[in-house]
């Protein structure tokens, strides 16, 4: 437990550091802030881990969103709950069987499905005259053979396919590709499988043994949520901030969303007690997983946001994680990466990469550069992405997200100004 006064060191701390980061405080202070702020990233990335699977528009995910509001109102930020109907995927059945082996799997969100009974029949390489094309996969959208498989998937070359996740993940996890298309399901079904069915598919294929495949799921109508909240600034006249960050997800994402729900959080906090010039709004959207569904709904709401904004801050995916970690930092300009070069700089941090200004950014940032706003986005790689195990406390690196929260509430400050 955070003694009192620490904890009023820690938040006078926090304060004066956003607003000017060149200050110099005593030892004692600085080392109170930076234990205090770590243990509140940690606490929450725990918490958020320890609440279950993620999937928009489920039971984790609304009580979930519950929770968030509930934090919020604890910084003494009154939140809002956005709450829309949902036509969400209920898997039923969604299995691979080989002679004697059954291999569970998960269903792409954005295909048709078969019935109970599945389909019987062949496995082979794409475009193989196999009735199941199989390969295996990498959970980024950008990868080379996710293209391939979009691909035959719109020509329907097989009746249906399977993408096996890749041997570089944990074996015995799925690693669901996001669904893109949601909203406009196509293509035959696909069944996505851990890589230990992978030599199983093989030897059928090889041997030309029928499998069976079952992608059975419903759709039905549920609701999901958006959290939303607003800081009134001192001058409301003043183009707003806006801060956004994805808080759904295919697992338990302690380091693909942890880490951003809790630099939301901090960054509200110090926002506040600096008492921002102007207004300050929050979202954190629902249905990153399926193509962004609950934030084109934030959109549709506000849809002058993108461009009357001053700027977006995205608090993208994966910027906490411990293992294969490459943070990355987009733009929409000049003039926004060289402010959030001089934080990066009086941090003494670095990202691994920037996407080139000009160029489509990765996340919920894109959309903000299709409706021509400005942005500043973190996010980055994860050697656990989108699987099963990023789970707290093994695939988090407290001491990096904490850093990286320090800098973007520091930012977050000087941009409200």
């Amino acid at each position: 437990m955070i003694r009192r006064r620490n904890f009023m060191l820690a938040s006078g701390a926090l304060a004066s550091l956003a607003l000017n980061p060149r200050s110099v405080f005593s030892q004692e202070q600085e080392t109170i802030f930076k234990d205090t702020l770590s243990q509140r990233v940690a606490e929450i990335i725990e918490e958020y881990s320890a609440q279950g699977i993620h999937r928009t528009g489920t039971t984790v995910d609304n009580q979930s969103g519950q929770w968030l509001a509930d934090r919020i109102a604890e910084l003494g930020v009154k939140p809002e709950l956005e709450r829309f109907e949902f036509e969400r995927v209920q898997p039923m059945n969604n299995s691979l069987t080989i002679g004697d082996q059954t291999f569970e799997g998960v269903p792409a969100y954005d295909c048709t499905y078969t019935d109970a009974n599945g389909i019987t029949g062949r496995v082979g390489a794409l475009g193989s005259d196999a009735e199941i094309g199989i390969l295996q996969v990498r959970p980024f959208g950008s990868a080379p053979e996710v293209r391939k498989l979009y691909a035959a998937r719109e020509k329907g070359l097989h009746k249906a396919f399977i993408a096996v996740t890749t041997p570089e993940l944990p074996a015995g996890g799925v690693a669901p590709l996001n669904a893109e298309d949601f909203n406009r399901p196509f293509g035959p079904p696909v069944l996505q499988v851990a890589s230990d069915s992978w030599d199983a598919l093989q030897r059928a294929a090889q041997n030309r043994v029928p499998v069976k495949l079952t992608v059975h799921c419903e759709r039905v109508t549920s609701e999901a949520m958006n959290v939303a909240a607003r800081i009134e600034g001192r001058d409301s006249s003043l183009p707003p901030l806006v801060i956004m960050t994805p808080r759904s997800g295919w697992w338990r994402n302690a380091s693909e969303r942890g880490g951003g729900i809790a630099c939301f959080l901090e960054m509200m906090r110090a926002i506040k007690q600096a008492e921002p010039a102007r207004d300050v709004f929050f979202t954190a959207n629902t249905g990153h997983e399926l193509g962004h569904v609950g934030l084109d709904r934030y959109l549709q709401r506000n849809h002058a946001l993108i461009k009357d904004a001053r700027l977006w801050v995205h608090l993208g995916a994966n910027f906490a994680a411990a293992h294969g970690s490459s943070v990355r930092l987009q733009y929409s300009d000049r003039a926004l990466q060289d402010l959030t070069q001089e934080h990066l700089d009086r941090a003494d941090i670095k990202a691994a990469a920037e996407t080139p200004i000009g160029q489509r950014p990765l996340g919920e940032a894109r959309n903000i550069f299709d409706g021509d706003g400005r942005y500043i986005s973190v996010l980055g790689g994860n050697g656990l992405f989108h699987h099963p195990q990023d789970t707290w406390p093994e695939a988090v690196n407290l001491d990096e997200i904490s850093k990286w929260t320090q800098v973007f509430a520091g930012l977050g400050v000087a941009l409200s100004r």
